[in-house]
């Protein structure tokens, strides 16, 4: 399987006829299987081309059911894995469909997002990091996450799916109001040779490619008495694992109201590096973590490429914004 980006929509089987009503008819199998009684109306409460959850009541909790399909297919399986690793750093598994991207998961516990907007306060994130990059550190067998069906976004991939990707002028130039302008596009096809010089140089250093999380803010982090689990893998890849701390840095700009770069997220890296201290020196560590920051945009325009792709066309005009601006980044952050 190619792991160009694709021009290939697909079909959410939840939104076919009769998708949902499977669905029900195996949570409520499985769920009898481990004498757990639903004691009332199943409520799907999140839908997307790509995955859906049905939020089951149980009495004393809540369980939830995710499917998964096209590109974020492999989150299922993933979670799977995540959890013979790290059972309190992951969802926690209560029964998988084997011929489905299917499970059902307790109750994650409180959001972080809500935690920190009502009080404010580095020191979860400060906390949460170390166990991240635990989690990374065990989950780094390539062949394993590949075998999943992880997208590979290996740095020896990058510079040619970089290219790939910046093939597709239509998503870069979309309109006047939010495209580049030519010689911004430009730009985009001379720095190929940088891109790949600065993945290479990545891949001289001895910390290991694991998985990028993709999506790791704050809505996707759940603590729960004194754990905190890491949720939404279906954004994940095989790359570099401090690609992850792109959204991590762009969720902590949101919540205590910074600008992009601000010194204060010193503290998210200052938090995470140490637990590489196995791999590299703490001055390598800082200057790896500098070269990750110069082409994490990249990750993130492979993921939205390939999210942006499963929508409709009218639904695409509402994202058409979403590369020109991350290309917008690259350009920003990379140094010549």
């Amino acid at each position: 399987m190619s792991n160009a980006p694709s021009d290939q929509n697909f079909a959410s089987p939840w939104n076919q006829p009769g998708g949902l009503e499977a669905i029900h008819n195996w949570i409520r199998t499985a769920l009898a299987a481990q004498n757990i009684p639903i004691t009332g109306e199943m409520e799907q409460i999140h839908n997307r081309p790509w995955s859906t959850i049905v939020r089951i009541p149980t009495g004393e909790t809540n369980l939830f059911f995710k499917a998964t399909a096209g590109y974020a297919a492999h989150e299922i399986p993933l979670c799977a894995y995540l959890s013979t690793l790290a059972t309190s750093a992951t969802p926690q598994l209560i029964a998988l469909r084997p011929d489905q991207p299917w499970l059902i998961m307790r109750d994650g516990g409180q959001r972080l997002r809500e935690i920190l907007i009502a009080q404010p306060d580095w020191s979860h994130w400060q906390i949460l990091l170390p166990h991240f990059a635990a989690l990374q550190i065990a989950a780094a067998q390539r062949d394993e996450l590949l075998a999943l069906g992880l997208p590979d976004r290996s740095l020896e991939n990058l510079p040619r799916l970089y290219a790939d990707l910046i093939a597709h002028s239509d998503l870069y130039q979309p309109d006047a109001e939010n495209g580049l302008s030519d010689a911004d596009y430009q730009r985009l096809h001379d720095l190929i040779p940088l891109v790949t010089q600065k993945a290479q140089q990545m891949a001289a250093y001895a910390v290991p490619q694991s998985v990028n999380h993709g999506d790791l803010h704050d809505a996707n982090i759940f603590y729960n008495h004194g754990q905190y689990a890491f949720y939404d893998w279906g954004d994940s890849s095989f790359s570099h694992p401090f690609f992850s701390l792109r959204t991590a840095y762009v969720s902590a700009e949101t919540r205590f109201d910074l600008e992009e770069n601000a010194p204060e997220l010193d503290r998210l890296r200052d938090a995470y590096l140490p637990a590489w201290r196995e791999f590299e020196t703490d001055a390598n560590l800082h200057t790896l973590f500098g070269l990750a920051q110069e082409l994490w945009a990249i990750t993130s325009s492979l993921t939205w490429y390939q999210a942006i792709n499963a929508l409709d066309s009218d639904s695409r005009k509402d994202y058409a914004h979403v590369l020109p601006s991350l290309a917008q980044e690259l350009m920003s952050l990379i140094k010549t």
